[in-house]
């Protein structure tokens, strides 16, 4: 786990959510009470969900599982599969955060093992092809539709050109600055990191609300050449690239070089049941 993670003091707003999660380069947050105690967690997806929420009270999960610092892993593997959610408080007897536990916490355990059961035992989700020239619209409500938040891009002949994910929209959709400002609550005066973290990270719910989107095909907004990964190879080296190149998932090939499938970080936690 992470020790000591950043927290949300309540009450706070979404930009105050936001903020932190820009300064620090995370993506949820135990949000305490003015004694520190644990109250629920908040994450982008959370904030994405509720577009129109502005306080955290309304927006985090009070209902999340926690973890103790004496947990067995099972408990945390437990609680992903169950809730599909990525963040999980460790919290102590007296109900105050000392930790965060995240998927990435267990693909250093897959690794550090080198566990060697091959990565087709691990593929649970079904393989959703997305042709490169679908407008990033759709792809949008792809993804919110099926919970799904990449999906690998294919050409007329079914070969894999490119992973899109939820970032990548995100990153494409055009909001007018001065709206986003009004919308946000910011002033001109905020720090140029802040803002521009923030207002990249507001976008979608500008897309949730209006579905503003350009027509750009997923091809111009793709991953090119992604990293892939053989479904014999051993699940620690699938491990291992998605540490190192900070995803959440893999395409998954056969020894043709044909796609197979999509191997998610979630799913590898089944090795721990």
């Amino acid at each position: 786990m992470t020790k000591n993670p950043i927290v949300l003091k309540a009450p706070a707003s979404r930009n105050d959510a936001l903020k932190l999660m820009i300064k620090h380069n995370i993506t949820g947050l135990p949000v305490v009470d003015e004694n520190k105690r644990y109250l629920g967690m908040i994450t982008r997806r959370d904030i994405f969900e509720h577009p129109k929420d502005d306080q955290v009270a309304l927006i985090m999960r009070e209902n999340m599982p926690t973890l103790n610092p004496d947990s067995p892993v099972s408990k945390g593997v437990e609680i992903f599969l169950s809730t599909k959610r990525r963040h999980i408080a460790v919290i102590n007897e007296k109900k105050n955060v000392v930790g965060i536990v995240t998927p990435y916490d267990y693909l250093k355990l897959i690794y550090e093992k080198k566990i060697q059961d091959p990565v087709e035992n691990f593929i649970k989700q079904p393989c959703i092809l997305v042709h490169e020239k679908t407008p990033l619209k759709v792809v949008f409500r792809m993804i919110t539709l099926t919970k799904i938040n990449a999906f690998p891009v294919v050409d007329d002949d079914a070969n894999l050109r490119g992973v899109i994910t939820d970032r990548d929209i995100f990153e494409n959709i055009r909001v007018e600055t001065n709206e986003e400002t009004s919308q946000l609550g910011i002033g001109e005066d905020e720090d140029a990191w802040t803002w521009e973290g923030i207002r990249n990270v507001l976008r979608v719910l500008y897309v949730e609300e209006r579905l503003e989107l350009p027509k750009t095909p997923v091809s111009e907004a793709m991953v090119k050449n992604p990293v892939t990964i053989l479904n014999k190879s051993p699940v620690y080296r699938a491990a291992k690239l998605m540490m190192d190149n900070n995803f959440s998932q893999l395409p998954v090939r056969d020894s043709y070089d044909n796609l197979v499938a999509m191997l998610y970080d979630i799913d590898l936690l089944e090795i721990f049941k």
